[in-house]
C-alpha cells in the first residue's frame, strides 16, 4: 500500500472535501496504516537477524540497513535522512550520492547519539519480541531505530499529503461537473500541452464550451493564511481555480487577475460552481435531487472502470 491509494480511501476524503468537512482525519488515517505497517516489517527485520545468528549492534545496523543493493530511499530512511533532504543538500538523488549522503548523516548521528548519552544518565532498552524470540537494544541502537522511524513518519506524511492532493484533482473536477450536469464532451481530463507556449506545464483538467473555448483549471488543497499558495494557479494560466479554503487575500487576487474561484470549505461553497459554469458559458443541466455522493460514484465509474 505504500506507493498507491485505494479508491474507497479517495472517496471518503473527496466526500468530505466538496461537503466542507475537515478530511484531515481520514488522511491521518492512511498515515497512520502506513507507518504501522512500516513498523512492523522494520521489527522484523531486526529479529530476523537475530533468528539468523547475527549481532545485534550498531556496526551490523550499518552493513544490514545501509547496504548498498538496497533502494536508495530505503538506505537514505535508515540512515535518518530522506532522499528528498539529500536532493535539496546536493542537487541529485543519484544513489552513489544517496549513499554517501546517508552514510555521512548516520556517523553525525551516532557521534551525537554517544556524545549526548554520555553527558546524561541515560538507560534505555528496547525490546522486540516475535514468535517468542525477543531481541534487546541497547541505549545506542535503540536510538537509532527511534529516529529511523521519526524520519519515515515524516516522510511519509509529507509524500501522502502530496499524493493525495494530485490524486484528488481529477475525481473533484468530474465529481463536480456531475453535480451539475456537465456532459462528458464539456470537459476533458488527459494531460494537455499549449503547443503556442515554449514552457509549459502539464494541466489535469479542461472545461470546454460550445465556442470549443478551452479553460484550463487549478485543484489546491491548501490551509487558510498561506495566502503564497494561490500563487500556482498563475504560472498555470488557468481560468478556474478550486481550492478547499482561500483567504480574503487569495480571492482578492485571484478577482484581480479575472479566475474564477471556488472554496469548498464555506457552506454549501461548491454551489459557486453554477456560477463558474454559467460565466464560462459552459452548458449545465442541473439534476434535481443529485447528491453528491452520487456524483462522486458516477465520476469514478467513469475514471476507473
Amino acid at each position: 500500500m505504500y506507493q498507491s491509494l485505494e479508491v474507497n480511501v479517495l472517496k471518503g476524503v473527496l466526500e468530505k472535501v466538496i461537503k466542507g468537512k475537515d478530511y484531515r482525519s481520514e488522511v491521518l488515517s492512511i498515515i497512520n496504516a502506513q507507518f504501522l505497517e512500516f513498523v512492523i516489517d522494520f521489527f522484523k527485520k531486526v529479529v530476523n537477524a537475530k533468528l539468523e545468528g547475527k549481532k545485534i549492534g550498531v556496526d551490523w545496523y550499518k552493513r544490514y540497513f545501509l547496504d548498498r543493493n538496497l533502494p536508495k530511499e530505503e538506505i537514505a530512511v535508515n540512515a535518518g535522512i530522506n532522499v528528498k533532504t539529500i536532493n535539496n543538500i546536493y542537487g541529485t538523488t543519484k544513489k552513489e550520492i544517496v549513499i554517501e549522503a546517508a552514510k555521512k548523516n548516520y556517523e553525525s548521528l551516532l557521534s551525537m547519539i554517544e556524545s549526548l548519552v554520555s553527558n546524561e544518565d541515560v538507560n534505555i532498552t528496547l525490546t522486540i519480541k516475535f514468535r517468542d524470540v525477543s531481541v534487546d537494544l541497547d541505549v545506542n541502537e535503540s536510538l537509532v531505530l527511534i529516529n529511523t522511524l521519526a524520519v519515515k513518519r515524516a516522510q511519509l506524511r509529507g509524500s501522502i499529503w502530496s499524493l493525495i492532493g494530485k490524486r484528488l484533482e481529477v475525481p473533484l473536477m468530474v465529481s463536480l461537473c456531475k453535480l451539475f450536469g456537465v456532459s462528458e464532451e464539456y470537459y476533458e481530463t488527459k494531460f494537455v500541452r499549449d503547443k503556442a507556449k515554449p514552457v509549459d506545464r502539464e494541466v489535469d483538467f479542461y472545461l470546454i464550451n460550445d465556442k470549443n473555448e478551452r479553460f484550463r483549471c487549478e485543484v489546491k488543497l491548501m490551509g487558510k493564511g498561506n495566502p503564497e499558495s494561490a500563487d500556482s494557479v498563475f504560472p498555470r494560466n488557468a481560468k478556474v481555480f478550486i481550492a478547499d479554503t482561500l483567504s480574503e487575500q487569495n480571492k482578492n487576487q485571484l478577482n484581480q487577475e479575472g479566475i474564477l474561484w471556488v472554496e469548498l470549505r464555506q457552506e454549501d461553497g461548491y454551489k459557486r460552481f453554477k456560477l463558474v459554469l454559467e460565466k464560462l458559458g459552459i452548458p449545465f443541466n442541473e439534476k434535481k435531487g443529485t447528491s453528491i455522493d452520487e456524483a462522486i460514484e458516477e465520476a469514478f465509474k467513469e475514471l476507473y472502470s
